[in-house]
């Protein structure tokens, strides 16, 4: 199997995921790295880089600060605003998560300008990241109505109610992975059908594609998902306070 980061345009465009080359683990078999594997790695470099600059320069911030120091304070007191809002006084525990996977998740939208393949577009992507939602909402669950509030919201209203309560539960990160997955595949499709249909013609105009597909809705997917984590979480720990 071969591959490429980039969507080229012309004949050349493929927005399948491919596998760049193997490897034989012991006990697993043979592995194969994906281009989104590599794409994913990209986006983490970024966040890392970027990471290691904001913290070296907030060491040495100012009373007047500059234009980096200004975009890096401007990055955190948005999220901040935006988890408060939300999550009240539990925005403080759960800060460090929510802006972590909403700046990955962002990026990795975003990534499509640059002509990579999204790995949101993965859904392996998506759903390993509402997995980590689910466990930390089934953790705050059980940490706040323990094992007796957990069964009692199963068997609400009626106790032959709790399969169906059940299934409501376990779809949770099968619905946000789902959502997050399929709009960014949509989006990529479409780009790359356009691209491929219209050739060398598709040079110039195609770019409010991108604007919509990559950058805005890119930018909404990212606040809904993110938006889903702080109410389901949210949900679970005043559940446990009534």
């Amino acid at each position: 199997m071969g591959g490429t980061l980039l969507m080229s345009s012309g004949s050349n465009v493929d927005f399948m995921i491919h596998g760049l080359f193997s490897y034989n683990f012991p006990g697993l078999g043979e592995v194969w790295i994906t281009t989104s594997h590599v794409c994913i790695l990209l986006v983490m470099l970024i966040i890392l880089v970027f990471a290691i600059v904001a913290n070296r320069a907030m060491k040495k911030a100012t009373e007047v600060p500059g234009n980096f120091q200004n975009i890096v304070e401007l990055i955190v007191e948005k999220l901040d605003g935006m988890i408060e809002a939300v999550m009240g006084k539990n925005a403080k525990y759960f800060a460090n998560y929510i802006g972590t996977i909403f700046i990955f998740i962002l990026l990795s939208n975003f990534s499509g300008l640059l002509g990579l393949r999204p790995p949101t577009a993965d859904y392996a992507t998506t759903f390993a990241l509402a997995i980590m939602t689910f466990c930390i909402i089934t953790f705050q669950k059980f940490k706040h109505q323990h094992v007796k509030g957990v069964v009692k919201g199963l068997c609400s209203p009626w106790v032959f109610w709790a399969p169906i309560n059940l299934i409501g539960d376990l779809a949770v990160p099968v619905s946000m992975s789902l959502r997050l997955f399929a709009n960014v595949l949509s989006g990529v499709v479409i780009e790359a059908l356009v691209y491929t249909l219209l050739s060398w013609v598709a040079t110039v105009w195609p770019a409010f594609l991108h604007v919509y597909f990559d950058l805005f809705s890119g930018a909404i997917q990212t606040y809904v998902f993110c938006m889903l984590t702080m109410t389901y979480v949210n949900q679970a720990i005043e559940d446990g306070e009534y």
